[in-house]
């Protein structure tokens, strides 16, 4: 491919408007570890429904699958275009302008509607040790994003100090957590391995939405890419991180485990008698620890907040100069050149949300994760086609054929199991927020001009449909790829909740769709149907009609 060191130019150059910060080893790594852990906390809602002894092979098992190839493919891809935003950019390298847009949109979706959990994990930890009235609550909440919002619109360099003091107090509140706990182990903190009268397929679901969730930060950093000045500092961060990370939520629950046992009174609410991490020390060094850790707790909900509205405030910013979206989504402050508007956003999404309960909010987000995460996995496989390694002069991850199958292969294993047994009604919704993106695609391509505006003879449209030369194709592989998933997902969900799915959803939902189990396999499995024969019909259509330019 002739202009492979032009497009590398172009995209490396990211956002020209966004001020540079040069970062350390350490403080890059903290960083990832705020967007991806900053502490265990919502492993506790794992225990009691999926089981202890399952929870920690999870914790185990999803590193190596999910996290890792997800680590491989972040650092490799950031080097080689280290620009804001970066999963748009990377899909709109592979797959093109639509499949970029799309790919934004459901990032945006999963981090504007899961910001909320961190800020509710803290609350109900204040809410073991200070009695909370729901205004009371509520009061907390917003006042933690409304300061992290102002951080945020302070500068990148102060999320940057912030993250390293905050992750520093983390790490070391947690491994005095698995001191005192190792040091008193009384159970055995693998029994049982999964809860009594269930079974392991059964218990699977919860268990992968909230661990996927856990690992799900490592994204995050690419998408401030653009801002990084030494860039090449990633992949290294990246390798620290991911072993950090691991061994974060692994050997405190390790530790609670063994030390407290009773493993279906763990969870993240604040009912009496609910255990968590700060238990440990309540129970085995008295409660000046406990409120220490409380403290902490909100130190590392502030932290992966904080993170969190730095990175998911970038993906408005580069559609806007892209004319994917409204302009003044670009504006930035004066004296920062931070995106003002989409912080504001995010901010006010947040406070929305944080009346949901958090398992509620991780099983609506996780399935858009499945698909956005195995998704770039995909576009990792075409990137390295399209722009081979023996020709890069950035770094890349060494292997060849083993390295793409180990990336591919974890991460469609994990996203497809987690996306099928996270729930019928999650899973029904999920095809919701996908068909938004391509939706939006639509409607702003044709509003704003898109990728034609700046660069008609690079980007060409075409004429009748005023979308990218090339879309129909496209969205006839969309709609065969989630129509195909929705169809064979009714036919596997059936199966798998089918002996107690229908009196679940009536018991849980009493009345209306979601009370009907067989009402929303019918709808997956006939629109999914549909979907893909439209899907067809599009790509024949456009296979034959709207051809890619041969001088594009």
């Amino acid at each position: 491919m002739s202009n492979r060191s032009d497009t590398h130019t172009e995209v490396a150059n990211g956002s020209a408007t966004m001020h540079k910060t040069r970062f350390s080893l350490a403080g890059i790594v903290f960083l990832i570890f705020c967007m991806c852990a900053a502490g265990a906390f919502g492993v506790e809602d794992m225990i009691p429904s999926v089981g202890p002894g399952l929870t920690i092979a999870l914790l185990v098992i999803i590193p190596i699958l999910w996290a890792a190839p997800m680590g491989i493919y972040t650092a490799e891809l950031g080097a080689l275009a280290p620009v804001d935003a970066g999963p748009y950019v990377w899909m709109k390298m592979a797959y093109g302008e639509m499949w970029g847009f799309c790919m934004n949109w459901w990032l945006m979706l999963a981090i504007y509607l899961g910001q909320a959990a961190y800020v509710v994990i803290a609350v109900g930890y204040i809410g073991k040790v200070i009695a909370l009235t729901p205004l009371a609550a509520t009061i907390i909440k917003v006042a933690i994003v409304v300061i992290l919002t102002i951080v945020n619109l302070i500068g990148l360099k102060e999320v940057s100090i912030l993250s390293t003091v905050f992750s520093i107090i983390i790490i070391v509140m947690f491994a005095l957590v698995t001191i005192v706990g190792f040091a008193n182990w009384n159970y055995n903190p693998i029994e049982p391995f999964i809860p009594e009268g269930s079974d392991i397929v059964s218990s699977l679901g919860t268990g992968l939405a909230i661990g996927i969730w856990l690992y799900c930060g490592y994204i995050q950093i690419s998408n401030l890419g653009g801002e990084i000045s030494n860039p090449e500092i990633v992949p290294k961060g990246m390798k620290v991180s991911i072993i950090i990370i691991a061994l974060n939520f692994l050997l405190p629950t390790i530790a609670g485990l063994a030390s407290l046992g009773n493993y279906a009174n763990w969870g993240t609410g604040i009912e009496e008698g609910a255990l968590n991490y700060s238990s440990v020390l309540i129970h085995y060094t008295g409660p000046a620890l406990g409120i220490a850790f409380m403290i902490m707790a909100v130190i590392s909900s502030c932290s992966t907040t904080n993170s969190v509205i730095a990175s998911g405030s970038r993906l408005f910013l580069i559609l806007a100069e892209d004319n994917l979206c409204p302009g003044f989504l670009s504006k930035l402050t004066k004296k920062s050149k931070m995106p003002f508007w989409p912080i504001i956003i995010l901010a006010v999404v947040t406070i929305i949300f944080v009346n949901f309960d958090f398992s509620m909010i991780v099983n609506i987000v996780s399935p858009v994760l499945f698909i956005l995460y195995v998704g770039l996995a995909f576009a990792f496989l075409k990137i390295r086609k399209k722009y081979p390694v023996e020709e890069r002069t950035v770094w890349y991850a060494k292997g060849g054929k083993a390295l793409k199958a180990y990336v591919i292969g974890g991460m469609f294993l994990i996203g497809f199991i987690g996306i099928m047994v996270n729930g019928l009604e999650f899973f029904t919704f999920s095809f919701l927020i996908t068909i938004s993106g391509l939706i939006a695609y639509i409607a702003f391509k044709r509003l704003y001009g898109g990728l034609y505006k700046n660069q008609p003879e690079k980007y060409p449209i075409n004429p009748k449909t005023k979308l990218a030369q090339g879309d129909i194709w496209r969205m006839g592989i969309f709609f065969i790829i989630f129509g195909l998933l929705m169809f064979a997902g009714s036919f596997i969900i059936s199966w798998y909740e089918g002996s107690w799915g229908p009196a679940y959803y009536l018991e849980t939902y009493g009345e209306g769709l979601l009370s009907n189990f067989y009402g929303m396999i019918s709808i997956c499995r006939w629109c999914g149907l549909g979907g893909a024969i439209l899907g067809v019909i599009l790509f024949i259509i456009g296979c034959k009609t709207d051809k890619i330019s041969d001088t594009k």
